[in-house]
């Protein structure tokens, strides 16, 4: 999922390529793409605004346009915006459809093209009237953290995270205590800071965390500097990767040699992600992992469970249409 660096890396780019481009008509190829309005009258509303300046707010690009409109845009697993230089024929439009999974197309007037493309579909467009505020239309903007290039501190993590057992990790992932921090840079600013994942985030030193919030801004900057990271389907807004993941410490590096130290780079489920430590640079106390161990352990075995349970469902059903009448098969489906 693209992150802090990714998002930023695009509004950075349609600050610099599409401020002053109006709109001249909008086309909708995929209508769960559209958070806000319906699909026909967020065409009809985009229609005519100019671009204004872009910001973001964590993963949320928020686009200006004029008479105080706004148009808000969410990534997500796979979503990315690019700009078309030339005007796209329909032979052309076929071809991104078919290889760029493209989901909404914003003509402009001066011939180029933005599109969103997404290919799994999680990602959301929502127009924000003029007189709205954009938290009012996306609900999740409203709960988001500190701004952590601009407002992250020790001792506001400190009180953010008093009383909190779980991981580190789970914590810098909350996007309610710090906004736009994913997987890749969580895993990164550990490492800088020497913090395991697996501390439990109420137990860590206004030290640790003076440490920790400058890594933590270190990391970000460094990959807005390199474009982002590109795993699969990121690029920026010009169709080119980013190159942090080149540069990455322990991210996406189970097993190869720490950079630091030589020892061999762990990876343990966390919240459902994989996060990536060097047990020597990072170390943890034994029964921390111990228990860590015990918990991944028992979560393996239910699942493992649930599967066998919902096979046996499926093969029971299965059995028993078989043995049904044709007339009662009939009479279940139609059911």
């Amino acid at each position: 999922m693209p992150e802090l660096p990714e998002v930023e890396t695009v509004a950075r780019g349609l600050n610099k390529f599409i401020v002053g481009e109006t709109i001249k008509s909008v086309e909708v190829l995929r209508n769960d793409s559209i958070g806000y309005p319906e699909v026909d009258s967020f065409k009809r509303l985009l229609k005519g605004h100019t671009f204004e300046t872009t910001t973001r707010r964590g993963k949320y690009i928020i686009v200006g346009l004029s008479a105080g409109a706004a148009l808000v845009v969410h990534l997500r697993m796979s979503g990315r915006l690019v700009l078309k230089e030339k005007k796209q024929t329909e032979k052309d439009i076929k071809a991104s459809v078919a290889k760029n999974f493209l989901r909404v197309r914003i003509i402009l007037v001066s011939g180029k093209e933005l599109h969103y493309e997404d290919m799994r579909v999680f990602g959301r467009l929502w127009y924000v009237p003029s007189g709205t505020s954009v938290e009012d239309v996306v609900s999740g903007i409203a709960s988001l953290g500190v701004e952590p290039l601009s407002h992250l501190t020790a001792e506001y993590m400190l009180d953010a995270f008093r009383g909190k057992n779980q991981p580190v990790k789970n914590a810098l992932l909350d996007q309610r205590i710090i906004a736009g921090i994913g997987n890749i840079y969580a895993d990164e600013s550990l490492f800088l800071a020497n913090i395991n994942p697996l501390q439990p985030a109420g137990k860590l030193k206004l030290q640790q965390l003076v440490v920790l919030s400058k890594k933590i801004i270190e990391v970000l900057s460094r990959s807005i500097e390199l474009g982002g990271t590109t795993l699969r389907d990121y690029s920026n807004l010009s169709g080119v990767n980013g190159d942090y993941q080149n540069a990455a410490h322990v991210y996406g590096r189970t097993n190869e040699k720490c950079s630091a130290c030589g020892t061999r780079i762990e990876r343990v489920k966390l919240a459902g992600r994989s996060s990536h430590f060097c047990p020597k640079c990072q170390p943890i106390s034994p029964a921390i992992r111990k228990a860590h161990d015990a918990a991944a352990a028992a979560l393996k075995e239910s699942q493992v469970e649930a599967r066998e349970l919902k096979l046996a469902a499926a093969k029971k059903k299965i059995k028993r249409n078989a043995g049904a009448k044709p007339s009662e098969s009939i009479k279940r489906r139609k059911r």
